[in-house]
């Protein structure tokens, strides 16, 4: 079992391993208003389970409530993000996987009916699943499924996870209620593209100082016009995303206990060690030596 909290959530890691490309990750609550999950992409397909509140979510230029109980699938490459609503905190668990998972060895009828129309995304899952209908209940239930046998990982569990997988696939084939999101809106596209772009290099250059111009000069934009843009499309200012996307990974090097806390600041392009302190408090509720105690005292008891 993969288990950790949001700020460890990385658009580039390598969700398992190569002999089982899924994992599944439980998240802290987040406070209403709060992101609970930033805007990030990757080239794997994800469930996105609320387990208690509800979180606005966003996918690509669509935004949606979902409320607990309630799933959203992410194809391959999709933007997503999420955003906690209502007055209670929002808790929720991802599972992340290569649909690689699903292939056959050989091209077979599952290869070719299902798992290569799902990569495609001709014949690919509903976005929002509801307990509404009973073949979407059995959809939530196989979920549920799949997350029971990655918290337990009893022997044999990949083979129940991927049961699992296969079993949706035949619902959704039984009831005909598979989607086509092969073709998407050629303006959507260059406002996704837009992102993607602004995202990848504020992603690449973080360790050090970046001015939001030079961000927009990728797409390109002005300076004002970027800074709309990205709100409207993120719900947050390039300044905001940036900030939490360095304090993510200044709480994967705070990890390593010989690193020095005034070097991780720099290291994740913050200036000044105050500044630093006073951002991480804000997002993580927690001061960076706060957040190291905790986590050694948590990785001592496990062992």
């Amino acid at each position: 079992m993969d288990q950790t909290t949001r700020h460890a959530l990385k658009e580039d890691r390598l969700h398992g391993d190569n002999m089982f490309p899924l994992a599944a990750y439980w998240m802290e609550p987040g406070a209403p208003g709060e992101p609970v999950l930033d805007c990030h992409w990757h080239a794997e397909a994800e469930f996105f389970i609320v387990l208690e509140g509800e979180a606005l979510f966003q996918i690509d230029t669509d935004y949606f409530p979902v409320r607990a109980g309630e799933a959203v699938f992410i194809d391959g490459g999709d933007i997503h993000a999420g955003h906690a609503i209502g007055r209670s905190t929002c808790t929720y668990c991802a599972i992340v996987f290569d649909t690689h998972l699903l292939a056959s060895a050989s091209y077979d009828a599952v290869q070719e009916r299902y798992v290569a129309p799902l990569q495609d995304k001709k014949r690919t899952f509903p976005r929002h699943i509801k307990p509404e209908t009973q073949w979407e209940r059995k959809l939530l239930e196989h979920i549920r499924g799949i997350m029971d046998s990655c918290e337990k990982q009893k022997p044999g569990f990949e083979a129940a996870v991927k049961g699992h997988f296969y079993f949706m696939l035949h619902e959704l084939s039984e009831e005909g209620c598979f989607c086509n999101r092969s073709e998407t809106n050629s303006a959507d596209t260059t406002k996704i593209d837009r992102l993607k772009t602004a995202i990848l290099y504020m992603q690449q250059h973080y360790h050090r100082p970046i001015r939001i111009s030079e961000i927009a000069d990728q797409i390109p934009m002005s300076e004002g016009q970027f800074c709309r843009f990205f709100k409207t499309m993120t719900r947050q200012t390039p300044i905001e995303y940036l900030n939490a996307y360095r304090i993510r990974q200044a709480a994967e090097l705070l990890l390593q206990p010989d690193r020095k806390i005034s070097a991780v600041a720099l290291d994740v392009g913050f200036d000044h060690i105050s500044y630093f302190v006073k951002v991480f408090r804000k997002m993580m509720k927690c001061t960076p030596s706060q957040f190291r105690k905790k986590q050694t005292e948590t990785a001592e008891h496990r062992t």
